[in-house]
């Protein structure tokens, strides 16, 4: 699980901000040993511009850092970073990217500094736990890095095969990104990484992040994809898709799966190398595997492809199923502009099943941006966030975004219209507004017109 993300010099970000997890309030949110665990829900609010996707873009940056690195390297060319650009110095100074997790009980700190040149830092640390102190705070080293030089902790120096791996992790790349890649190309060898280097690996590699335009484009596509098809061919699998869509009352009342002939498909390929193009056209067409819904109120046997199906049917399906897989691996799923697919009703359906869709230690987490002021307030009786899971950004005078959290203006839980209050301008991170530049705005416009 997250438990903070910190990060320094991105996009509209310049000095270093943090994205706190962990609880402000009281609530009952333990682990299974006691220990306190991170918030579930992060939503993040603010006006166009203010930088509540760019707090995306950073997670994101780093998590391509960490899966990508090794394999970007080209000789003499440095690294692609998108720095603050409204102060010229800060486009040479350094950027920075710190998560803390919390993996199978076990707190973890990694993090990065870099510049064009290359990697600057890169370290990973723990945290010891004994029976009695759940967290006593003890930071042990597993590596630190400066440059090529590297570090290592008491536990680590005698390893031979994670000191052979940092001889060869060039100067753009992580040490984490090329471990992790080293471990996958020598399966049947000697583990040459150690089980939490690889399992801070992985905690990024199953994070899924979506960005504000994806889920406008091309769900279709996606969802009609071999991996997508092929997960709803589990019986839990698809049984969890609908109930998210009976939950979202799209009128589905059930989702089969009609698989393919793949004596056609093969026919296909022996027509195609024949040269008969219309004839394998329909062959691969009877050797598809199809989605096909069943609606309340339709007679027996009638049914709806996915292609007859609406936008909106296709974009809740295509979110849906990076949910599930968040949801039943205990994974992050991160959402840039959730109102622009969902009703707030849905959206709010799908953050009650992310706080209750715990399986023993795998407890899904899911950081959202929207515009939507509804999701600060109640719906059924029940508060939608609580009061340490709001977030906001706010663009300082100087061009600066800030991100700062609901908790810090104090909040009564339930005593407080906190939809209002926001829009009002309490809590700032909303646009300034002017109603005469509007008319004045307006005005010109129309003696524009009238000119022309």
């Amino acid at each position: 699980m997250l438990q903070s993300f910190r990060f320094g010099n991105h996009r509209s970000f310049r000095d270093e901000q943090q994205l706190n997890l962990m609880p402000v309030y009281p609530s009952g949110r333990d682990d299974q040993e006691g220990g306190l665990r991170p918030v579930s829900i992060v939503g993040i609010f603010g006006a166009n511009a203010s930088g509540k996707s760019n707090v995306i873009d950073a997670l994101m940056y780093m998590q391509h850092l960490v899966l990508q690195s090794d394999r970007d390297v080209e000789p003499g060319v440095g690294l692609r970073r998108d720095t603050f650009r409204l102060v010229r110095e800060a486009m040479l100074e350094p950027s920075r990217y710190v998560v803390d997790l919390l993996l199978s009980g076990e707190r973890v700190t990694y993090g990065v500094t870099i510049d064009d040149k290359g990697v600057l830092e890169e370290w990973l640390y723990q945290y010891s736990r004994t029976e009695r102190y759940k967290n006593d705070g003890r930071m042990a080293v597993v590596f630190e890095r400066t440059g090529d030089d590297f570090n290592w902790g008491a536990d680590y120096k005698n390893r031979k095969d994670l000191h052979a791996v940092s001889d060869i992790t060039a100067s753009t790349a992580l040490f984490l990104a090329t471990a992790a890649r080293f471990k996958m190309q020598n399966r049947r060898e000697q583990p040459a990484v150690d089980d939490l280097l690889h399992r801070t690996y992985l905690w990024f590699n199953r994070m899924r992040i979506r960005r504000g335009t994806y889920g406008a484009t091309r769900p279709f596509v996606r969802i009609s994809g071999t991996r997508n098809l092929q997960s709803f061919q589990d019986d839990y699998y698809r049984h969890q898709m609908e109930e998210l869509l009976r939950v979202a009352d799209f009128g589905i009342a059930g989702i089969d799966v009609i698989v393919g002939s793949r004596e056609a498909r093969d026919a296909a390929v022996e027509l195609e190398a024949a040269g008969k193009y219309s004839q394998a056209m329909a062959m691969r067409e009877a050797g598809r595997d199809r989605l096909i819904f069943r609606h309340k109120g339709a007679e027996d046997g009638m049914f709806m492809e996915l292609s007859d199906e609406s936008r909106g049917t296709q974009q809740i399906l295509d979110l849906g199923a990076d949910a599930v897989r968040s949801i039943n691996r205990g994974s992050l799923l991160v959402v840039d502009e959730i109102d622009a697919s969902l009703h707030p009703l849905i959206s709010a359906s799908l953050i009650s099943i992310f706080r209750e869709s715990h399986r023993g230690s795998r407890v899904p987490q899911l950081i959202f941006t929207s515009h939507d002021a509804t999701l600060l307030g109640s719906l059924g009786g029940e508060e939608v966030l609580n009061r340490d899971e709001v977030w906001f950004t706010e663009k300082a005078d100087d061009g600066r975004s800030l991100l700062y959290s609901l908790a810090e203006f104090k909040p009564r839980k339930g005593g407080e219209n906190r939809e209002r209050r926001y829009l009002n301008g309490s809590y700032g991170a909303v646009p300034e507004i002017s109603a005469d530049m509007l008319t004045t705005a307006a005005s010109l416009r129309a003696d524009d017109d009238v000119e022309s």
